[in-house]
């Protein structure tokens, strides 16, 4: 097999009807090449979404000449290979009709043997706008969506959010997305390969059922494996059959994969080979962890659980919701995913649910994810809608597009489960979808997740579960959202408003969706907001706001919790906290009941362009005070507070594959730093345990102006390591009578780290870091500081910085500074 990649800056695009060509680049899209050009503004800044929005309402022309590369020439058999078309695209080669696309989720193939020259090929692909197609289509028959996109999405097979959601903007994108090449050959080559584990008594046979395209007698085919080590196993050449043929290699002292935070990650690389007299025809190469994966439900006191195994060890699933990290896709490089990835690990998750609102992310996220041991739960692409799955076309269509990324993805240590779709069913049962005239909609729904679609993933991959809907009940329309089996999403308070104490009346069996918005990080405000721009109800603030009246409800809680802040940095900095302090609250809680809940997933990790919204991490990847809180409550040894005044309880969970023992320290202060009361007790904990420690009563303590004057400090310690430590109070932080913290600090430099040495003379409540200019990540942030308790920090600084001007850069902020003059 030879191959000619077609991709790069020969390419040129122009509007349809206009006459000069313009230089493109492949992969590539119309937004990033005209902005490139200078021929529209940045659509991330200001309104400038709605500036740009002709761009995805007008027809595109992409062409290219080429020579075929010698090595392909001759060649019996020579195919154009789209591996990404965005999305309807018609195409010529040559003047000469080649075929039509209309789904950017699938891998396009046409035979060009006939119509190639050796030079002078004109490729011609031509785009026609997703925008006036929907509205075309749904003009004929109205198909209910989200309110903040454009209408009708769901008729094409594009990412639902590229026509906008309730975070994201509307510019759906257009162009060729993904790899285009020539491929050629004069005899067979391999097909579908499907590698499959057979563990067993602590062994691991490694299969690979081959397929052949063009089958020839005098074809033989190799399985080659290198260990993480090197050391290298190779089954003896199978001669192949008409109907393909399975290879099999027992592995060596076989290395499990586990998921972040329960082991290694290591990774063996797989070659299969298509050889006829030992000259290799094909290839075709695969990185595997070797593990075993189960959703294990069982009838359990609740109902029934829902808990993810590994290698036979049941675990909490610690993770949030991941988006397409880019409204337009082309522009992520592999830095940028591995810096989102790291992220995500750094912070102790074990699983991403890569959400179906999105597309089905390319090779190297899933290569990150093997590496960085982060699961995925993989949704397929249909989200919050009503889809046309009565038309056999539109079914056909989805047939071939769940097929090619069932069989590319299957053999991926990172994959955990199969999911239809997102919150479809919730929509059908609440959402008022239920209507007469849309009985067979629903029927048609019922049929494809239900049955047809269960049916091509047991067909495709038995090795993965297949879940219908996220939520859901498994009990078709009844009780989606339910608590006895299944998963849930929980939205009641941010959209119900409820105040965070609500996240402890719910024991779901898997929480894969619960969230809060915040305001992004100051420096990532300036990339869209002018100064002047600086306020939560300004035109372009609500321009960057997509969920109907989100500041508005991040103001209330905010207020709910905190005083008013003196101006919009305080805003900032208090959406940030207030978003931290609420998503804590939920998973320490579902973390002290771990024997009934078995992982949660928060809305959302990422950002796919500068915005309020539910993310840790924002466009840029900087990390919001969520993102430091998620460090700590899903760290494997979490120390927590049920607060409860006058009650105070304490709560040990582990996470970790081993038993441990240590110590709790607790103490009752006032503000100031005086010493009420105290005690420590000595803690033993079993493996992937929740470990009650004690309940304290302070009633006789407390009083009407006392409780403002009050805090209570837990920690655990290891020897003579405190490993963490939680604070929690008598009344809202808004009541509490704070007083200036005076945090002093020290700075040291050791090679590029930066050290950081703080004390307080009174309590900093959530204190946060940071240096002017630079983007880093402290070792903790966003925490609180009890009087007289010197805490220290790290960070890296960039290259080039000195001790002089990180302290110069060095910036403190807690709450008290939020209120204060």
């Amino acid at each position: 097999m030879q191959k000619q990649s077609l991709s790069g800056s020969s390419w040129q695009f122009r509007q349809t009807g206009t006459t000069a060509w313009l230089p493109a680049q492949v992969p590539g899209g119309v937004h990033t090449d005209l902005l490139a050009l200078g021929q529209i503004p940045d659509p991330f800044v200001g309104d400038n979404e709605k500036r740009v929005a002709w761009v995805a309402e007008s027809d595109w022309e992409y062409r290219l000449s080429f020579s075929v590369a010698p090595a392909l020439a001759g060649r019996k058999q020579i195919w154009l290979v789209c591996d990404g078309l965005d999305t309807l695209a018609s195409l010529q080669l040559n003047g000469k009709p080649l075929g039509s696309a209309d789904n950017m989720f699938r891998q396009y193939r046409f035979n060009v043997t006939s119509l190639l020259q050796a030079e002078d090929n004109e490729l011609s692909i031509q785009f026609a706008s997703p925008v006036q197609h929907i509205r075309q289509k749904q003009a004929i028959r109205p198909l209910a969506g989200v309110p903040q996109a454009i209408p009708g999405g769901s008729h094409l097979r594009k990412a639902p959010c590229h026509f906008g959601w309730d975070w994201g903007p509307q510019l759906p994108p257009i162009g060729i997305w993904k790899d285009l090449r020539l491929e050629a050959s004069d005899t067979a080559r391999l097909g579908e390969i499907h590698l499959r584990q057979l563990h067993q008594n602590g062994g691991v046979l490694l299969q690979a059922q081959v397929q052949v395209e063009g089958w020839e007698e005098s074809l033989t085919a190799l399985l080659h494996l290198t260990h993480p080590n090197g050391v290298e196993q190779t089954q003896s050449a199978a001669l192949l059959t008409p109907d393909g043929n399975t290879l099999s290699i027992a592995v060596a002292s076989p290395q499990l994969w586990w998921p972040n935070g329960m082991g290694a990650q290591p990774l063996y690389q797989v070659r299969v080979l298509l050889q006829r007299a030992e000259k290799t025809e094909d290839e075709k190469q695969f990185q595997v962890g070797l593990r075993q994966i189960e959703l294990r439900q069982e009838p359990d006191e609740w109902g029934k659980s829902f808990t993810f195994v590994v290698n036979g060890q049941p675990f909490f699933a610690k993770g949030a919701d991941w988006i397409p990290a880019d409204s337009f896709p082309t522009r992520l490089t592999e830095e940028t995913l591995e810096g989102l990835l790291r992220s995500t690990v750094q912070t102790h998750q074990n699983m991403l649910r890569v959400w179906g609102g999105g597309f089905y992310e390319d090779e190297r996220f899933y290569d990150l994810c093997d590496r960085y041991g982060i699961l995925i739960w993989q949704d397929f692409v249909f989200s919050c809608s009503i889809y046309p799955l009565d038309d056999p076309a539109f079914l056909q269509n989805l047939h071939i597009e769940a097929q090619e990324n069932l069989r590319r993805l299957r053999h991926r240590a990172s994959l955990a489960v199969w999911c239809g779709n997102n919150e479809m069913e919730q929509g059908w049962v609440e959402w008022g979808w239920e209507k007469p005239e849309l009985q067979d909609l629903k029927a048609a729904y019922d049929q494809f997740f239900h049955h047809t679609l269960k049916e091509w993933c047991n067909a495709e991959d038995p090795d993965h579960a297949y879940w219908a809907s996220s939520p859901s009940s498994d009990t078709p329309f009844q009780n989606p959202n339910g608590q006895s089996q299944g998963d849930a999403h929980y939205w009641d308070v941010w959209h119900g408003r409820k105040p965070f104490t609500a996240y402890r009346n719910q024991y779901p069996r898997f929480m894969s969706e619960f969230g809060f918005q915040a305001l992004p990080p100051l420096e990532t405000i300036r990339t869209f907001a002018e100064e002047a721009d600086w306020n939560m109800t300004s035109y372009i603030m609500e321009q960057h706001q997509k969920n109907a009246s989100g500041n508005s409800l991040i103001v209330g809680q905010m207020l709910d919790t905190f005083r008013l802040p003196k101006d919009f940095e305080s805003l900032v900095y208090l959406s940030m906290v207030l978003q931290a302090e609420g998503i804590r609250y939920g998973v320490e809680h579902w973390r002290r009941h771990t024997n009934r809940v078995s992982g949660t997933l928060y809305w959302q990790l990422n950002d796919c362009w500068p915005v309020a919204s539910w993310s840790s991490l924002d466009y840029f990847g900087r990390w919001k005070a969520l993102h430091y809180a998620a460090r700590r409550f899903y760290a494997p040894l979490l120390l927590s507070i049920e607060d409860a005044p006058p009650h105070q309880s304490l709560y040990l969970s582990s996470d970790l594959m081993q038993d441990w023992s240590g110590t709790v320290r607790w103490k009752l202060i006032t503000l100031a730093g005086e010493s009420l009361d105290a005690g420590e007790k000595t803690v033993q904990i079993a493996r992937n345990d929740v470990l009650a420690i004690e309940s304290l009563d302070f009633s006789p303590r407390l009083t009407d102006d006392s409780r403002r004057e009050l805090a209570f400090v837990a920690e655990l310690w290891q020897g003579e390591t405190c490993l963490s430590r939680q604070v929690a109070f008598f009344a809202p932080t808004k009541h509490l009578s704070l007083q200036n913290p005076q945090i002093a600090s020290s700075l040291s430099l050791q090679g590029d780290v930066l050290s950081i040495q703080l004390s307080a003379q009174s309590l900093a409540r959530l204190v946060e870091c940071s240096l002017s200019g630079a983007d880093v990540v402290f070792s903790d942030n966003y925490f609180d500081l009890p009087p007289h308790t010197p805490v220290t920090l790290t960070a890296s600084l960039p290259a080039g910085w000195t001790l002089q001007k990180a302290q110069e850069a060095f910036r403190l902020r807690s709450v008290y500074e939020t209120f204060t003059p």
